[in-house]
């Protein structure tokens, strides 16, 4: 069988790996792949948002499915593209993608269904939202109502903070269309977690707990990054919380997009506050996050490929996964200056040194023979131990084995 992986991050290489894995799979493309991910797949020059030119490439070479993994091209409608095609493409439609596409579509879902999550108010104007903002106080959370890379949430502790963000937003354009309407959120405390599920529209099945680390420095100081790091399980998701969100979050959720008339089918990723009063929905992601997926596909013990088909088909309920009992840890190394300017074309070295660790590439090129920098986030270095301190250990004693200029990371990923 032949797969198409549609991205080019870290995330992306850890679903290559893991498909490769499979005897069901002999050959993989990914578009447009990156230095690391060229090592187990064929990787294609086209954009990830560039559907024409991906349905283009799967007639010509006719891929058994094509597995379209960031939230770009889900949101612009790339699944409906292939299978109009005729193409077998593993994501939700563009309608379901909505669900992570616009986050007052999200809230005013989980409002209708009676979901667990924070109070929210939606603007377009500026002046609105500033005038909330002073009437409700901080801390209050504001953000980007569209796709924004990760970046566009402020967790504001003050009033001033937070009309910076707004004006920003919508006054600034930092954000773009993404940020011409911005969800202003009530601030909750508790633990977060990550869980993703597999999802085919009516069934879901939900992958071992994870947490990401967001904000760019130790002990959650700096601005937030699409993810510095992660691991997986969180040590507060227990059996019973985990069957209250099922209960009250999870099935409710897929419910009522099918209720909505744009049943999801892929991956669902819930980002949880485990707060005083019960879980609550953060934010919904309309595919694998990043970095969770290294962390979690590293404890896959079913066909990925396999999976990928029973939600296709919609029999997600006949297949049994599995997990390995143990736990694992992701070390994101990023370029100085991430997220904001950063240099790239920066060797990497130290790689053939990496030894207990699996290093996925995030942000990589080969120039000349070598590994180069090409990105903000440059590899998630990920390491599987039979507990969570050891692996925690073992993905740090590799990354300190590995450089590049001005290489950053956080070196508290797991601690919390």
């Amino acid at each position: 069988m032949k797969v198409l992986v549609i991205g080019g991050g870290g995330r992306e290489h850890a679903i290559v790996h893991t498909l490769k894995k499979s005897p069901k799979v002999d050959h993989i493309w990914c578009a447009p792949g990156n230095g690391g991910i060229a090592q187990e797949a064929e990787c294609v020059a086209i954009k990830a948002t560039d559907i024409d030119g991906v349905v283009a490439f799967a007639q010509e070479n006719q891929p058994d499915l094509v597995m379209v993994a960031p939230d770009d091209p889900l949101a612009l409608g790339m699944v409906d593209a292939l299978e109009a095609a005729g193409i077998r493409a593993f994501g939700p439609r563009k309608n379901a993608a909505m669900i992570e596409g616009s986050k007052s579509f999200a809230k005013d879902l989980m409002q209708k269904y009676h979901i667990p999550t924070a109070g929210y108010a939606v603007f377009e104007d500026s002046a609105e939202a500033i005038a909330y903002i002073k009437e409700q106080g901080a801390p209050i959370v504001v953000k980007a109502d569209g796709l924004a890379l990760g970046k566009g949430v402020t967790v504001a502790m003050t009033e001033d903070e937070a009309i910076e963000a707004v004006r920003d937003a919508i006054d600034g354009g930092a954000f773009g269309g993404a940020g011409a309407r911005v969800v202003i959120e009530e601030y909750l405390t508790g633990p977060e977690v990550s869980v993703l599920a597999f999802v085919d529209g009516t069934h879901l099945k939900t992958m071992p707990s994870a947490q990401d680390h967001k904000r760019a420095y130790d002990h959650d100081e700096g601005p937030n990054t699409g993810g510095m790091g992660a691991f997986s399980p969180s040590r507060f998701y227990t059996e019973e919380v985990a069957q209250t969100c099922m209960e009250t979050i999870f099935k409710p959720t897929v419910a009522a997009m099918a209720a909505e008339g744009r049943p999801f089918k892929g991956v669902l990723y819930f980002g949880l506050m485990l707060t005083p009063k019960g879980p609550k929905v953060i934010e919904y992601n309309a595919r694998f996050g990043d970095p969770e997926t290294q962390a979690v596909l590293s404890r896959l013990d079913t066909d990925l490929f396999d999976i990928f088909n029973a939600v296709i088909d919609e029999r997600l309920h006949e297949i049994d996964i599995r997990w390995t009992d143990n736990a694992a840890c992701c070390v994101c190394m990023a370029s100085g200056g991430y997220p904001k300017a950063y240099e790239k074309g920066k060797e990497i070295t130290g790689l053939d040194d990496v030894d207990g660790s699996f290093v996925f590439h995030a942000g990589t090129a080969v120039q000349d023979g070598k590994f180069v920098t090409s990105g903000g986030r440059v590899l998630g270095v990920t390491a599987v131990a039979p507990t969570l301190e050891e692996a925690i250990r073992k993905a740090y004693t590799d990354v300190e084995k590995i450089r590049f200029d001005k290489a950053h990371y956080r070196t508290d990923i797991g601690v919390k």
